[in-house]
């Protein structure tokens, strides 16, 4: 497990994502609530809870997708709405994308490309980098279509850096992958992390194996049941019987 000193002192001004006392609902109907967390630079923070806890909920509020029940969610130290990257669950037609892998990553610029009508040096040179990061700069010319599902993960890894600025949430990305593909995937993105200090936001079923790279924890059952640090997560009453038993991911 990955090993931290980071105490966080909640309301810290040089946080860039923070819940104060944040609940979604739809239709009125609250389905989550009780959020109290922040984000900062650097932080991997691994939201987990059973199916229907709330997950999906907190991503599209803190996309802007979603406006609080009650409550708020604050963007901080100059972090604007477009400058979080976002990677989504696949579905079955974006898996069916009918363009080229260097268009898919270069289209993740759009939204700081504003009214210009097109890409800037900046925007490819930036495709460049993530296509190569990512290590599929050798299939740029390919059809995303016709790629492998790992691939495919990695093609929109490099699309949601090219957003990023500080930020990368992503939404289950490793779900449908095979075990070998699932654990360097997680490498890959505890590599961007720890390397370009990006703050990562994952919601993740495989708990076991997501905790053992995150910084911090959040547990969602339709509230917030704990926020921390990984290793007092692994300690907790609630850790022990998520992780099964003996608290270790």
């Amino acid at each position: 497990m990955r090993q931290f000193d980071d105490t966080h002192p909640t309301g810290d001004h040089t946080a860039l994502i923070t819940c104060r006392g944040a609940a979604f609902a739809y239709e009125g109907e609250t389905v989550v609530s009780g959020l109290n967390f922040e984000v900062r630079a650097g932080d991997y923070l691994c939201v987990v809870g059973e199916n229907g806890s709330g997950k999906s909920t907190l991503v599209k509020g803190l996309l802007g997708l979603k406006t609080p029940q009650s409550g708020q969610v604050l963007l901080g130290d100059g972090l604007g709405q477009n400058e979080i990257g976002y990677l989504p669950q696949q579905t079955a037609a974006q898996k069916d994308f009918p363009a080229s892998v260097y268009e898919v990553v270069l289209s993740g610029r759009l939204g700081r490309r504003g009214f210009r009508p097109f890409y800037t040096r900046a925007d490819r040179a930036a495709a460049e980098e993530n296509l190569r990061r990512l290590d599929v700069l050798s299939l740029r010319r390919k059809c995303y279509r016709e790629l492998s599902g790992g691939q495919q993960q990695r093609v929109l890894l490099a699309r949601a850096l090219c957003a990023a600025q500080r930020a990368l949430l992503l939404d289950e990305p490793a779900a449908g992958l095979d075990p070998v593909v699932t654990r360097e995937m997680y490498r890959l993105i505890e590599q961007i992390n720890r390397e370009t200090g990006v703050a990562v936001i994952m919601v993740s079923h495989d708990v076991r194996s997501a905790v053992g790279y995150a910084s911090h924890i959040l547990h969602l059952r339709h509230e917030q049941v704990f926020f921390g640090r990984t290793a007092d997560y692994a300690a907790s009453a609630e850790g022990r019987a998520f992780l099964g038993g003996d608290g270790h991911a």
